[in-house]
């Protein structure tokens, strides 16, 4: 099998994984992803379409993640691993989707506009 490259991505996160035969290592920015995700939530967002798919132990993962922040990485990646994973077997789909982990998640953080406090609120309005 070749290398598998897909890209995740969840509000300003954006994750470019590498997937190839291997014994489960998972690296995430040159550091193992147990020390770049420390809390056992993201860890388990991480692993989750791996472990759903009962392949926990079969692929080598290399990671590059930028932006956002942990929890956006996170899932960012599960995305990434998702799709991977869908385009080796097609089978996997049918495991993945109630799940859920094929659906970009398109909530982000609206922009402030011109005129405005914020994205939304405006200014006390002021009749004199």
């Amino acid at each position: 099998m070749d290398t598998v490259h897909k890209i995740g991505r969840r509000k300003t996160a954006v994750a470019r994984i590498y997937l190839s035969e291997g014994k489960g290592n998972i690296t995430v920015n040159k550091k193992d992803y147990k020390d770049y995700f420390t809390t056992g939530t993201l860890q388990y967002k991480v692993q989750q379409p791996l472990m759903l798919t009962e392949n926990l132990a079969s692929y080598d993962i290399k990671v590059n993640v930028y932006g956002g922040g942990v929890t956006g990485q996170a899932e960012a990646i599960r995305l990434a691993i998702t799709r991977a994973l869908v385009s080796i077997d097609a089978d996997h789909r049918a495991v993945l989707k109630p799940e859920g982990l094929l659906t970009r998640d398109p909530r982000m953080v609206e922009r402030k506009k011109f005129g405005q406090k914020k994205a939304r609120k405006k200014f006390q309005f002021s009749k004199r």
